[in-house]
Order: structure tokens, then C-alpha cells, then sequence
């Protein structure tokens, strides 16, 4: 039996009271007050049952809500808020949930153009003059969807040796770091790259044109408005915020380490709030009863790229579908920190799923959460027909094996494998069946369109998804250098966009980098020139004499970062 709480307490007067009326029971889940509707007995027991693995009396944990047709319908905890003192997760807890806090930012965003302030379509160099002059204009709607081609400054600091939860970074330091960026990752409106960025330049934008902080302005704008009067900004990691859960980081051996978020970086993260003032949020999402139809407008207006392309990013939330259903969503995580904030309109349900700890799945157990209010509305994902296929010899696969390099300017120097399976490619563990000459399609739909023609190794270049978004491969040949050849990449590189020199050395027959700290990475050999250490890709430039004169690095939201040789 579940003790049941009437009035929000402080987490340590409510684990008191929980584990004095409990002394026998193993679990600790906590829900909030009835409200004239609520979840049902039975989906109240399916709901503990989905969170068993985080309720408990020694571990952290999380807390979910439910709101159906606009009421909240069911708040509960999980597990302990602070395991040094016992501290039990309530509903009423103040969880951080990451990128979740995106929609917010670009709430305040668009309330500035709702009071005529600014446009959507305003050159950002007019509000941030400090940044390049990329040759091409950054829009603000760039910002809020992601296709404004600015690398991610977490990423930069991270290649600088400061990685975030180093060194206590701050909107300063977002604006030194994007302003030493002489080049973008891609022109503005060509591609998606999400990144942080833009939604911190967003924070400083609406300081900078209200005159008030972002955290003011979010207060009055937003959080009082709507009622969600537990939620705040960490804009200084500092003060003490009461009800806060800590997060943990989970250990193999089942222990845990505390990992907080130590930086007073927000708006691309950064919100403090409780699952039922993430609902709170949700109503008017569904309804724009407080701001109206061009708000909703604003906030669900999915990005469109110079190619027509229609992705699924809006303004801080993902425009999809999930199990037949229409789903706008978002999943965040920081530090150990991990949210999600799910709508589903058509059904006028919502779950918001928060958790101290990296043993969960925030957005796996609110999906689950969902599927229980959601019922026979939900259509269960059978397995994809296999495509229409074309008989293709088994020396007419094998040719098309081997590795290919991305050469459309995006992630370059990213591998592509594809390997021949009995009468399909195999690429990226996904299966390709042969659907007309030189065509591959996967049982999902994804495509490679093989060129007519091969080049100079004897394989065709080859396009990803040629009717989407497509991106160009070129084949590359297998490269595994002596140790001789591994001595021409040795030597100090230098990148002042990144404010970083990074060495490279040969040990043991192998090509290693080291930071400015002595961590050393090992990196592997790809194609001539071409090396990996995890996600990241270097590539070695020549001059026209054929000597090594610089490299560039590139990783899921850097692209193309050039280091000069010393």
C-alpha cells in the first residue's frame, strides 16, 4: 500500500512521514493529490510497475505526471532525491530535464514577436554584431530549428580541454566561443545540426532586447502566467534551490557518484521544474489559450531547408509520429540529469517523465506511461514488408563492398561500410534488398542510389536517401600504414577558432593525440589521410608539395575544424 499525500511537503517531512507509516515496505513511490479526475487503480499499478527498477529506499529515481484533456490526472515519485540524507522524490520534487527546457527559451522567443519586438526573419548579426560575418544570413527561426549551421559551443570547449562540468561556463563564454568561429558547419538553411548555440544566443537575445534577464523575463512572461510556480532558470549553479533531487551517475558495480550540471550556461538547458508544472506547460501548447494561434503557429512551424526538405525540429520541440499516433516531444538530459515531455494532441494526452539518475529511460518510460492512457488508439509496429526485389548476382554485390566517404560537405570524412549479404547489401547494420538497377532499399525505406558508372578503384559513388535528403558518398580505398607512414601526420596543430594545439605522436605503432592536459587518444587508420578516434574524424591536408599542412576535425556538431600545422 502507497502512502498518499494531500498537500505538497518538503521531500524530507514527506520521506518521514512515508518511511515512519512504511517501516516494511520496499517502496517509497509517492502520489500527488485526486483531482476530480484521475488515473484508474489498475493504471496506477501498471504505472509502478513500469517504474519498479527506480523505487526503492537506497536509490535515486524519478517522477512522472499524466494530464488527459487538459487535467492532471496522476503525479507520482520514485526512489530518493539525495541519497546522503535519505531524502525521498516526491511529486512535488525539482528535477532538471535538459534540452526539454528548448521549448521555453523559444516561447520567450516567439512572445517577443507576438509583442512586435522582433521578427523571426531578423539577420541575428543585428542583436549579435560581436559574430562573424558568415557571408550568408542567420535568421532567428534558423536558431529555433536547428539549421543555422553555427557549431556547438560545448563541443568547441570541449575539444578546447574544458568539456562542460569543468570550468563554470557562462553566456560570456557561449558568445567568445561562437564569436572565434570563422566558419559554420554548413550555410545557413542547407542542412539540420542541433546545437546548443542557438538557443543560449536565443537567452541573450531576449536580455537584450526586453532589458531584462532571461530568467525575469521567463518568470513574468511565462511561469507566473501559466501557474508553474516551482519552476525557475539555474542561471547561477550556486544558489540553493529547495526540493532540489540530485543526480547520479549509476556505476556496473551498482553504486552511484553524484554528477551535477556546474555551469550557469541556460536556455538550451538549465530549467528547474516539477513534472506537474511541465504539464501546466503542455495545456497551453494544445490550446494557445493564453497566447493565441500564432503562438501555436510559431511553436509547431516544423523547419523547412533550401532544398524543401520539411525536417521534424520546430521551435524546441519534435514534430512526429509514434505508433500511428501524431507525437510532439522532446528528450533532454544534463549532467545526470534526464526528462522527456511528450503530447500527444489527437488523444489530448500528455506525460511528462523526469529522473535523477542515468539508470533510467526517461523517454522509454514515458512512452510506456503514455501507451497506458493511450489504449486501442495505439497501432503496434509489425514487421516491415520486405521490399520488391530484382535478382542480383552474388560478384555483382561483392563489387559494391567496402567503405565509402561522405563528400557533400556534411560530416565529411564520416564511413559508410557496406558489406554483401546473400542477396542484399548490408550497411549500418540495416538491411538493403536490390529494387531496380543499381537501387537499394531497406525495409524502412531508407535508399542507396549506386552511380551507372564506377569510378577510378572500380566502385560507383553511391547516394543516401536521393529523394529525401540526400547525401553524396564516394568510395575509398582500405588504408593500413607502417609505422614509417604514420610519421608523416606527427607533429603540433594548431586551431585558433578552438584556442586549442593538439600534438600528434607515434607510440607503439600507433598514431596517438594529446591535449593540452597529456590525455592521449589512439586514432584509427580509415582511408589515406584519414583517421577516427570515437566520433570524430580527422583528416590530414597536403600542400602542393605533398606535405602534411593541416587538419581538419570533424564531429557530430563541429564540422570541418581546421588546425594548422606549427
Amino acid at each position: 500500500m502507497r502512502a498518499r499525500v494531500f498537500r505538497p511537503l518538503s521531500p524530507l517531512m514527506a520521506g518521514a512521514i512515508l518511511l515512519t507509516a512504511l517501516p516494511c515496505a520496499p517502496l517509497i513511490g509517492q502520489e500527488a493529490a485526486s483531482p476530480a479526475l484521475q488515473a484508474s487503480p489498475i493504471q496506477i499499478a501498471a504505472i509502478d510497475s513500469l517504474f519498479q527498477d527506480v523505487d526503492g529506499t537506497r536509490i535515486p529515481g524519478c517522477a512522472v505526471g499524466v494530464s488527459q484533456d487538459h487535467a492532471i490526472i496522476l503525479e507520482r515519485a520514485y526512489g530518493l532525491a539525495d541519497l546522503e540524507h535519505g531524502v525521498i522524490n516526491t511529486p512535488w520534487t525539482i528535477f532538471e530535464p535538459g534540452s526539454v527546457s528548448k521549448q521555453f527559451t523559444a516561447t520567450a522567443t516567439i512572445l517577443l514577436a507576438l509583442d512586435g519586438e522582433i521578427s523571426l526573419d531578423d539577420d541575428i548579426r543585428d542583436y549579435f554584431p560581436e559574430l562573424p560575418d558568415y557571408g550568408a544570413t542567420i535568421t532567428i527561426r534558423h536558431l529555433l530549428n536547428h539549421t543555422s549551421g553555427l557549431r556547438d559551443w560545448g563541443s568547441v570547449a570541449g575539444i578546447e580541454g574544458w568539456p562542460r562540468t569543468t570550468r563554470v561556463h557562462t553566456h560570456a563564454h557561449v558568445l567568445d566561443i561562437a564569436s572565434r568561429q570563422m566558419s559554420l558547419n554548413y550555410p545557413p538553411g542547407d542542412y539540420y545540426s542541433y546545437t546548443n548555440t542557438g538557443y543560449n544566443l536565443q537567452a541573450i537575445l531576449v536580455e537584450r532586447v526586453s532589458g531584462m534577464s532571461f530568467a525575469e523575463f521567463s518568470r513574468k512572461r511565462i511561469f507566473e502566467p501559466l501557474g508553474m510556480t516551482r519552476t525557475q532558470w539555474r542561471d547561477d549553479f550556486t544558489r540553493i534551490v529547495e526540493d532540489r533531487a540530485i543526480a547520479y551517475r549509476g556505476s556496473r558495480d551498482g553504486s552511484f557518484s553524484m554528477v551535477m550540471p556546474f555551469e550557469n550556461v541556460h536556455g538550451n538547458g538549465g530549467l528547474l521544474t516539477t513534472v506537474g508544472d511541465l504539464l501546466r506547460f503542455t495545456h497551453n501548447l494544445d490550446t494557445g489559450e493564453l497566447w493565441g494561434p500564432r503562438y501555436l503557429e510559431e511553436m509547431h512551424r516544423q523547419g523547412v531547408l533550401k532544398s524543401g526538405h520539411t525536417i521534424s525540429y520546430a521551435s524546441g520541440l519534435r514534430v512526429g509520429e509514434y505508433k500511428g499516433l501524431r507525437e510532439v516531444q522532446h528528450s533532454g538530459r544534463t549532467a545526470a540529469y534526464q526528462g522527456f515531455l511528450t503530447r500527444f494532441p489527437g488523444e489530448g494526452v500528455a506525460v511528462a517523465v523526469m529522473c535523477n539518475t542515468t539508470r533510467a529511460s526517461s523517454g522509454g518510460l514515458a512512452r510506456s506511461v503514455a501507451e497506458i492512457f493511450l489504449g486501442d488508439a495505439v497501432v503496434e509496429a509489425g514487421t516491415p514488408p520486405t521490399p520488391t526485389t530484382i535478382d542480383v548476382a552474388p560478384e555483382d554485390l561483392a563489387a559494391l563492398a567496402g567503405g565509402y566517404r561522405i563528400i557533400d560537405g556534411t560530416r565529411k570524412g564520416t564511413l559508410f561500410y557496406v558489406r554483401p549479404g546473400s542477396d542484399r547489401l548490408l550497411a549500418a547494420g540495416t538491411e538493403l534488398f536490390p529494387v531496380a538497377q543499381n537501387r537499394f532499399q531497406s525495409a524502412r525505406g531508407t535508399v542507396l542510389q549506386f552511380d551507372a558508372d564506377p569510378m577510378a578503384d572500380g566502385r560507383p559513388a553511391v547516394t543516401l536517401n536521393p529523394e529525401s535528403e540526400p547525401v553524396r558518398m564516394a568510395p575509398v580505398p582500405a588504408f593500413e600504414p607502417d609505422e614509417a607512414a604514420l610519421a608523416e601526420y606527427v607533429g603540433a596543430f594548431r586551431s585558433d577558432e578552438a584556442e586549442a594545439t593538439l600534438t600528434f605522436v607515434v607510440e607503439d605503432g600507433e598514431l596517438l593525440i594529446r591535449d593540452r592536459w597529456g590525455d592521449t587518444g589512439r586514432l584509427v587508420p580509415i582511408y589515406p589521410d584519414a583517421f577516427q578516434a570515437g566520433g570524430t574524424t580527422w583528416i590530414f591536408h597536403r600542400d602542393a608539395s605533398g606535405a602534411i599542412s593541416e587538419a581538419t576535425l570533424s564531429e557530430s556538431r563541429v564540422w570541418d575544424l581546421r588546425f594548422k600545422k606549427m
